[in-house]
């Protein structure tokens, strides 16, 4: 059965011969430089080069032959910047820095820094409608943004047959205007001013339908899943009321998927990004069209994979939940890592609708022994 075919009948809902797995195929399944640098010389393999894929996270592009060795089922292809910005450090004598193509600034420490945080926000003064028409927003219609495209789908076609997973050009529609107008602002626009909180969100929507117009006309053939994200979720509960996600924010990811997938012309499926506690509207993210969920925080509340199974699996494929990667991942034994393993297996893969992969990316302190338990955890339970 071919990589393709395999993650194919596990959306389907049918058992295909094993569990399909992730590593790397999007910004949110991946794994982190130095974890990758310390898994690869663990495994004895010697590499001259190391990409990033993402700088904020500090995400890895993982070479070919650990595809290969790993047998990862799914791969990802990546949007290039737009022609008007490139990513461009500045440093002192303890940060360095950046500012996106949003105009967000981020600095990482140069002393023990792994990430990029936010620092600055553009728009967190006092704003008004004018203010948000006459921002300098990226050009989402660039068609720099997906050159070359075409070309790399019909490679990796050829290559492997992996199911190739779209990844989405960043700009999400509830998780950006925070970062454009800073966390403790956004809320306030959403309790005492949601007219301009809703109006910076139809800034967000309008930027991703003019992506996902351009670069499905051209990769509709090829892709299998496209990937977008909205955070929605925190440790004990969503970030804003299950109330206020559906007057606001969830008519907006209505017209976003409902859109993409009349572009694809039903081709492809919907893989949606949230982290945290979203028990409490996984309801609704069904109804607006979410085929996917990702990353299934099962450290978060009301997350239980066994429940979440019972309750939604007939509508969801769960795109990760295999081990907690805040707790047993980075800090149990590899024993402790393959008995979570086997556990979240035997709750999520029975009847298909199950890709592994670990909850978000695997963060840099994970020790590679642990990475490879969970996967020698696959290869053991992971055939149906």
């Amino acid at each position: 059965m071919t990589s393709e075919k395999r993650i194919k009948q596990t959306l389907r809902h049918i058992e295909p011969d094993r569990i399909p797995l992730d590593l790397g195929a999007s910004v949110v399944t991946g794994i982190h430089i130095v974890a990758y640098k310390n898994l690869l010389s663990y495994l004895g393999i010697k590499k001259p080069d190391f990409q990033i894929l993402l700088e904020r996270p500090q995400i890895a592009k993982i070479h070919k032959d650990v595809l290969d060795m790993l047998k990862v089922d799914a791969q990802g292809l990546f949007p290039n910047p737009s022609s008007n910005w490139r990513f461009d450090v500045t440093e002192d004598h303890k940060y360095q820095y950046f500012v996106d193509e949003w105009g967000v600034k981020w600095r990482r420490p140069k002393k023990n820094g792994y990430y990029f945080d936010v620092v600055e926000n553009p728009l967190r003064d006092e704003v008004q409608e004018k203010d948000i028409d006459n921002y300098p927003w990226p050009d989402f219609a660039d068609r720099r943004r997906i050159e070359g495209l075409v070309k790399r789908a019909q490679n990796l076609e050829q290559e492997k047959g992996r199911a190739l997973v779209l990844e989405g050009p960043g700009g999400e529609i509830f998780d950006t205007a925070f970062l454009l107008r800073g966390y403790e602002n956004f809320y306030v626009d959403l309790a005492s001013r949601p007219s301009l909180a809703c109006y910076v969100m139809d800034k967000m929507l309008e930027l991703q339908l003019q992506f996902w117009e351009m670069a499905l006309r051209e990769l509709k053939e090829y892709v299998l899943v496209v990937r977008m994200g909205d955070d929605l979720g925190m440790q004990l509960a969503p970030r804003i009321s299950p109330r206020m996600y559906r007057k606001y924010v969830k008519p907006r990811h209505r017209k976003l998927f409902s859109s993409v997938k009349k572009m694809a012309e039903g081709r492809i499926y919907i893989f949606f990004h949230t982290c945290g506690s979203v028990y409490d509207i996984i309801p609704d993210l069904i109804e607006v069209g979410i085929d996917i969920l990702n990353p299934v925080q099962v450290s978060a509340a009301k997350m239980d994979t066994k429940r979440l199974k019972k309750e939604f699996g007939k509508e969801l494929t769960f795109w990760g939940g295999t081990v907690d990667t805040q707790d047993v991942l980075p800090h149990g034994t590899p024993e402790e890592v393959k008995e979570e393993v086997k556990r979240r297996i035997s709750d999520l893969a029975p009847g298909g609708g199950f890709v592994f992969s670990p909850v978000h990316n695997i963060q840099y302190d994970v020790p590679p022994q642990n990475i490879m338990a969970m996967w020698e955890a696959l290869q053991e339970y992971g055939v149906y």
